[in-house]
């Protein structure tokens, strides 16, 4: 009888360096979803004094606007359509007539534009329910933020003929003193949920 013949393998090496190659192209080649968040500097940490102290902010200084688990928006005493924020959020920045219910306005040197009286001390502060739609968040903030870009570009207009982003950093600044953005946000709560004892 013959000898058998041999029957050829097939060379496994060369099948893992094919995975390891097509696990690096697919690797390389594929996009990942990033999450999506609101580009906003977060406040430096408050010193050792300051946690200390209490502040006594006025209640004309400060605008509450609260966000209902039900996305009803309540800014300051009345309930208003979110659209309403913006302008309601400007006419508190700004107080243009010096309205006792409104921010209280202190004398403040501002480069470019010399003294001014600005309501230095105003507060917005946002609070939302832990029902609240994350969207209808978004919405209100996007309204506030809109109300002091707004604000900034009026008195860029009116005193350079520019928006507020076309300035150059130091402009910007002095708009900045004028119109600081002051937005607290605090943590989420039930305020829908009856207290038990």
């Amino acid at each position: 009888m013959g000898k058998k013949r041999k029957v050829p393998g097939i060379n496994g090496s060369s099948s893992a360096d094919i995975a390891f190659m097509l696990l690096l192209f697919f690797l390389l080649t594929t996009s990942m979803d990033t999450d999506m968040g609101l580009a906003r500097r977060l406040p430096p940490p408050p010193d050792k004094e300051q946690v200390d102290k209490e502040f006594d902010i006025k209640k004309r200084n400060m605008l509450v606007v609260l966000i209902s688990s039900t996305n009803q928006v309540l800014c300051g005493d009345e309930y208003v359509d979110v659209k309403q924020v913006k302008a309601k959020a400007k006419e508190f920045i700004a107080n243009v007539n010096d309205d006792p219910s409104l921010p209280e306005k202190e004398e403040v040197d501002v480069p470019f534009f010399g003294k001014m009286m600005v309501t230095k001390s105003h507060i917005i502060s946002l609070k939302n329910d832990r029902g609240t739609q994350y969207q209808a968040y978004i919405n209100v903030q996007n309204e506030l933020a809109a109300a002091y870009n707004e604000l900034r570009d009026e008195v860029a207009k009116q005193k350079w003929g520019k928006t507020f982003a076309e300035l150059n950093t130091e402009q910007q600044k002095a708009v900045q003193t004028i119109y600081p953005q002051k937005i607290s946000e605090a943590e989420p709560k039930n305020y829908g949920e009856k207290k038990t004892n």
